[in-house]
C-alpha cells in the first residue's frame, strides 16, 4: 500500500505542511558520586506524529479517519525518519478536531476543514 500513513488498516492522506515526526529517546539518568551525570537508554525510541492537519476533507473521509482510531490503541505504519523505511508501531490518538465547512441541502455536513489529529507511540512493538 502506498498511502502516506496507514492507521489501523485505513490509509490516511498526507497532512499539510507543519506536520512533525518527533523521536523520543527515554533515558534513566542520575548523578554519580563525582557529581557527573550518568544515564542509560531505556527501551527503543518512541515516536509522535504531531501537528497533523488537513485543510479540507470530505465528511466520509474524516469519518473513516476518526473511526480508525476508535479502538484507541491502533497499529500505525509510517516512514521512520531515521531509516526512511516503513515502520509499524502501536499508537494512541491525542485530541481530534474538525471544523464543519460545507452542508448539503438537508443541512448534513459534506466537508470539514482544519481537521487535526496527533498520534502518540505506546512504546510497544
Amino acid at each position: 500500500m502506498s498511502a502516506f500513513l496507514i492507521v489501523n488498516g485505513i490509509p490516511f492522506p498526507a497532512p499539510c505542511r507543519g506536520f512533525k515526526v518527533s523521536v523520543l529517546t527515554n533515558v534513566e539518568s542520575g548523578v554519580n558520586a563525582n557529581g557527573a551525570v550518568v544515564g542509560q537508554v531505556i527501551g527503543r525510541n518512541q515516536y509522535k506524529l504531531d501537528s497533523m492537519q488537513w485543510e479540507g476533507l470530505d465528511a466520509a473521509v474524516w469519518e473513516r479517519m476518526l473511526q480508525a482510531v476508535e479502538p484507541f490503541y491502533v497499529p500505525v505504519a509510517f516512514e521512520d525518519p531515521q531509516t526512511r523505511r516503513r515502520r509499524t508501531v502501536t499508537m494512541y490518538p491525542g485530541s481530534r478536531a474538525g471544523e464543519p465547512y460545507w452542508l448539503d441541502k438537508e443541512k448534513k455536513i459534506k466537508m470539514y476543514r482544519n481537521c487535526q489529529m496527533n498520534l502518540i507511540d505506546c512504546g510497544w512493538e
